[in-house]
């Protein structure tokens, strides 16, 4: 093995061992929501045990028990610093966690495979915030999370936009002329479609853009490229072979915190979901009290009924906070003539990308 060999697979190393500390972190932490800590004495004591009996013939008994000791004592430190967790769909370097960032600056951000993870997540009480993708500027709504924020009782308390850089990832050493293959979200794969038929790319739909980058550095697909952030290219080690794929210039994507409880102040934005009759003019009938009351709408949208096919629910944005009198008012005339309205918050609007 050559030397750049090894200095380069001892970064690889080097690399992953923080990411997975990153985890073992996270893990720590949401210990707390079931009233345990890492200073229970017989939990730890298997832990370093358990690593002795694996008789790893380069590593000491000793640095393995000072090792441990270390993340033990580090994992406590954390605890006691009560940090907020905040959950969001995907593996760190998601666009999820940029969001989570740019909303809790000091929380402590938990992956989760799934949407309907960091939404039942929030309401079972295990994370204390979620971050989900609402809107994307090229895309439009993201359907699922539409559809979870009709059916599960959370609130949003804030808002975000991420811009989105999308870059295509290879592992060292690839040859950019022999891949075919671009593993990504299915957002993120129909977000960069031109490039991908232009250049001949067949795309792999995977769970997440982070997920996939993390995926492609550790199993090293043959001929594969994933499409993730250029932060997934720092922590998994892997090369940019180019920036800026996505299809329009100045893509974004709206993200919502969500929470068990309502926001605390006034806000000065409120959504709500509604169903009409499937009859002429009764979206018409909804839309006129917001006219009538002089009430801006920021963005409407409409979703299919699950139970009812043929006919459609509406998720709607507008100014104005659910504390104030005219929008009383409002909500309640927009209740008496609709199926069925669902509030679901009233929170600071933020215009600022982050």
């Amino acid at each position: 093995m050559k030397l750049e060999e090894i200095r380069r697979k001892t970064d690889k190393i080097d690399r992953e061992l923080l990411v997975l500390l990153q985890e073992r972190m996270g893990l720590a932490l949401r210990l707390k929501k079931f009233n345990l800590t890492v200073t229970d004495p017989e939990p730890q004591e298997d832990l370093v045990a358990r690593a002795e009996r694996l008789n790893l013939d380069l590593i000491e008994r000793s640095f393995t028990r000072q090792l441990l000791d270390t993340i033990i004592e580090e994992s406590k430190r954390l605890q006691e610093e009560d940090r907020q967790l905040v959950a969001f769909q995907g593996e760190h370097g998601a666009y999820g966690e940029v969001a989570a960032r740019g909303l809790i600056p000091a929380g402590a951000y938990i992956p989760c495979l799934e949407f309907i993870d960091v939404f039942r997540g929030v309401e079972d009480g295990h994370f204390d915030l979620g971050v989900v993708p609402v809107e994307n500027s090229l895309e439009g709504a993201v359907t699922q999370v539409n559809d979870l924020l009709k059916t599960m009782n959370l609130k949003v308390i804030g808002e975000v936009k991420v811009a989105v850089n999308h870059c295509l990832l290879a592992t060292e050493m690839t040859d950019y002329r022999e891949i075919r293959l671009a593993y990504s979200h299915p957002q993120a794969l129909a977000q960069c479609r031109e490039f991908l038929s232009r250049n001949k790319l067949e795309p792999r739909p995977y769970y997440d853009t982070a997920g996939a980058a993390k995926m492609l550095a550790r199993e090293n697909p043959k001929a594969a490229a994933a499409i993730a952030s250029a932060l997934c290219a720092e922590l998994y080690n892997l090369e940019i072979i180019k920036e800026g794929i996505e299809d329009g210039p100045s893509n974004s994507t709206r993200f919502l915190l969500l929470s068990r409880e309502p926001y605390a102040g006034d806000g000065d934005k409120t959504s709500i979901i509604f169903a009409v009759s499937h009859q002429a003019g009764s979206l018409f009938g909804v839309l006129k009290l917001f006219a009538g009351a002089n009430v801006n709408l920021t963005r409407i949208a409409s979703m299919p009924l699950r139970t009812d096919p043929g006919n459609y629910s509406f998720f709607l944005d507008f100014e104005g906070s659910e504390k104030d009198k005219k929008i009383i008012r409002l909500l309640e005339q927009v209740e008496a003539q609709t199926i069925s309205m669902k509030y679901i918050g009233s929170y600071p609007a933020d215009s600022t990308t982050v």
